[in-house]
């Protein structure tokens, strides 16, 4: 069972193709965070692969999998972007966009050679991905007098957040970025140190 503060993604791109019928597919498994990413990646595989049929694709963006879209290119309705996204959902990935290029065989596959076509290239993406897990992270910003630096040192060692930034003026900054679900036990140490507001 996931903890509710991870979740899985690829580290790089992967490939993969499938033939069906003479058609060829080639699958294309990409790591995005936005979706202006999604959007420029599209752009330039519609480029690259210009003299293609359909460039389809899915993709699935954040931690609560909430953000998503499928595109089926001129495909039948349905019979593209969907099978693509539904293995994006059996992996249980996000922050993914899946390409499948289709060069058309000549022979025409039918509603469901379609579906069964895009979904198999995209688990031959899939499957030579390098799936990862990651953690859903939170940042947290506070200003401190400066005498009380080692007061927030130590705990910044004990808790081990990763120091997103730092600033000394009349009053010392620091943005520290923690996985959800210790933020709490973080915050609360902090609050105990004098003179320490968030902001």
């Amino acid at each position: 069972m996931q903890a509710d503060d991870t979740y899985k993604t690829i580290s790089r791109p992967s490939e993969g193709t499938y033939t069906e019928k003479r058609s060829k597919f080639l699958a294309f498994a990409l790591p995005v965070r936005s979706v202006d990413e999604v959007k420029e990646l599209v752009k330039d595989y519609q480029k690259r692969f210009y003299d293609a049929r359909h460039v389809c694709y899915a993709y699935m963006l954040g931690a609560e999998r909430t953000d998503f879209r499928a595109n089926d290119n001129g495909e039948p309705s349905g019979t593209a972007g969907k099978p693509i996204l539904g293995q994006i959902n059996s992996y249980g990935l996000t922050d993914i966009l899946i390409i499948v290029v289709r060069y058309f065989g000549g022979i025409k596959l039918g509603t469901s050679g379609l579906i069964q076509a895009y979904k198999q290239a995209a688990i031959e993406a899939l499957a030579v991905a390098d799936i990862i897990e990651k953690t859903v992270d939170q940042d947290i910003s506070f200003a401190f007098e400066y005498p009380f630096m080692n007061d927030v040192m130590r705990i910044v060692k004990e808790e081990e957040p990763q120091i997103i930034s730092q600033g000394y003026d009349t009053d010392c900054t620091m943005t520290l970025r923690q996985r959800r679900s210790l933020m709490p036990r973080l915050k609360a140490k902090l609050e105990k140190v004098e003179t320490l507001r968030f902001l």
